[in-house]
């Protein structure tokens, strides 16, 4: 990567490259090695692992072009992290539990933003990437405000706020506000997110299971369309709902 960053030597499209402007393949590496992980590909896996390394050793190149760090930093870094946060490993304690674990874990991170907030921002939010998918960054909002205090005590409450949610929507439909459609569908997201957190259900795991389940039922649909020798988008409705049906009862 020093190389190929060589302002004389290297490569015009590597030495044009700035944090901002890699920032999106860093995310996109990261969801290509969690779609390998889905896929269950071990060659993907390794593949898709060495190009997010890549991306790690990037960004370090350009920090260390800025004389603000170098890759042998974010190494150590991460190390000493970890011994901070397992305490029962590195250190005299002895904890087996996996809650107990995750709660020193939780302690430990809280007191990293602490210290890293001590001149900046002191909010019980601060430090949730902006970056995170909206469903991610909005359960790790609503858990970060429940550590202080200000959640549900249950989900009854929640099934309560669902309802009020789905009301207002329908009433920025009928008032034909697309500005408050918008911002009404987003509350009701917000809420459905919370129901989810309440439930003990992951909100982003939940969605990709759903696209993937739509996904291959559609697929399944336009097979069947395909052997009656028809074209979906001549079909008509009731005719595809009848092979939506039947495409369920085949993925049970």
């Amino acid at each position: 990567m020093s190389r190929l960053r060589n302002p004389e030597t290297g490569c015009a499209w590597d030495i044009k490259q700035t944090f901002t402007s890699i920032a999106p393949y860093t995310i996109e590496e990261a969801y290509e090695v969690a779609d390998a992980i889905a896929r269950n590909s071990m060659p993907d896996l390794q593949d898709e692992l060495g190009d997010l390394l890549l991306q790690v050793v990037f960004h370090a190149q350009m920090a260390k072009e800025q004389n603000a760090f170098v890759f042998e930093d974010v190494a150590n870094n991460i190390v000493a992290k970890l011994i901070r946060r397992h305490p029962h490993v590195f250190g005299d304690g002895s904890i087996s539990d996996a809650e107990e674990v995750k709660a020193i874990w939780e302690a430990e991170k809280a007191r990293e933003r602490s210290e890293k907030s001590a001149s900046g921002d002191q909010s019980a939010l601060a430090g949730i990437a902006i970056a995170l998918p909206a469903l991610m960054r909005a359960e790790k909002i609503q858990s970060r405000a429940a550590r202080v205090g200000f959640d549900w005590p249950d989900v009854s409450p929640v099934w309560d706020k669902l309802s009020e949610e789905i009301k207002e929507v329908h009433e920025a439909v009928d008032n034909k506000d697309a500005l408050a459609i918008e911002d009404e569908l987003g509350d009701l997201l917000f809420t459905v997110v919370n129901l989810a957190r309440h439930l003990k259900v992951d909100p982003e795991s939940a969605l990709t299971n759903a696209n993937a389940k739509f996904e291959k039922r559609f697929r399944r649909v336009e097979e069947l369309a395909d052997s009656e020798q028809q074209s979906m988008s001549d079909m008509g409705l009731p005719a595809l709902d009848a092979l939506w049906e039947k495409a369920k009862v085949d993925s049970e």
